[in-house]
């Protein structure tokens, strides 16, 4: 897959990304790690997206291990992490209640123990998950601003922030912000729909689609809203001659958005990739987006 610039200000990114969210902390094993990876690396896919509560707290260590046991070179990988969205677990017992937490000191030590698990110096894009109501917004920007500006991270992005939220945090920095991480899918367009995607253009940024396959919804769902959606898919296929899976991936990329693969089926991470072959008419996508509802 050539490389594409995530933004006006970078980084080059695979078109397709790979992201680490669905992994439950039972997934979370070297060899499944490896599989992924490989499977990854051979599709052209070499942008990863990683967070430090991923797979119970697991996820980032484990790949860590095994870029360095097989001796990858980290410059030939692009690597999201991100912070700010604290969940109970075994591991930290001081997490009482899910919780937002963007104070200087939590974005610290989260990005310390990232490169640490990582096994690497530096985070390409370093995110921030969700906006933290109450701890203060310029200690949280003059901290992401000083880690970039000293080179621990390369640039700075979010996840699920809104159109207002996106504005606020970018006030504060001197840096632009490069990535906004939203769900979006055949089945869940709220981000089309609230002004997210348009924002995310006007900011000469490419959205990032979390979910573009709804998690398998679309293909397996006894709903009425995604057999709608499937039925439309199956007549379009023939057309395309493409899988309903890879067609419902091209209908988040005509739109400009990187679709950010979760799944941890082998197949539809080949169905994703294929999706970058199909160029969908115009009507064909407004028709899909009719199917789901609109």
């Amino acid at each position: 897959m050539n490389k594409i610039y995530l933004s006006d200000s970078g980084p080059k990114v695979s078109p397709a990304v790979y992201g680490f969210y669905r992994w439950q902390e039972e997934y979370v094993t070297e060899n499944n790690m490896s599989k992924i990876i490989d499977q990854c690396l051979d599709l052209g896919i070499n942008t990863f997206d990683l967070g430090d509560f991923y797979g119970g707290y697991q996820c980032e260590k484990i790949f860590g291990n095994v870029i360095s046991q097989r001796g990858i070179n980290r410059e030939d990988l692009v690597l999201f992490s991100q912070c700010g969205t604290n969940i109970p677990h075994a591991s930290r017992p001081e997490y009482r209640v899910k919780h937002y937490n963007t104070s200087a000191q939590h974005i610290k030590a989260s990005l310390e123990r990232s490169l640490n698990d990582l096994q690497t110096d530096y985070i390409d894009i370093y995110l921030l998950n969700q906006l933290d109501s109450i701890s203060d917004l310029e200690e949280t920007a003059m901290t992401l601003q000083q880690l970039k500006n000293i080179g621990k991270i390369r640039n700075i992005g979010v996840v699920n922030f809104s159109v207002f939220q996106h504005q606020l945090l970018s006030t504060r920095l001197r840096s632009p912000i490069v990535s906004n991480h939203v769900v979006l899918n055949l089945l869940n367009t709220t981000a089309f729909d609230n002004g997210q995607i348009d924002y995310i253009k006007q900011r000469y940024m490419r959205p990032l689609a979390l979910s573009p396959l709804a998690e398998g919804k679309i293909a397996e769902s006894t709903e009425a809203l995604p057999i709608k959606v499937r039925t439309k898919l199956v007549e379009l296929s023939v057309k395309y001659n493409a899988g309903i899976e890879a067609l419902a991936a091209s209908w988040v990329i005509k739109l400009g958005a990187l679709p950010l693969v979760g799944t941890m089926n082998t197949e539809r991470i080949k169905h994703l990739v294929n999706a970058f072959d199909i160029d969908l008419d115009h009507q064909d996508w407004y028709s899909l987006y009719e199917a789901a509802g609109h």
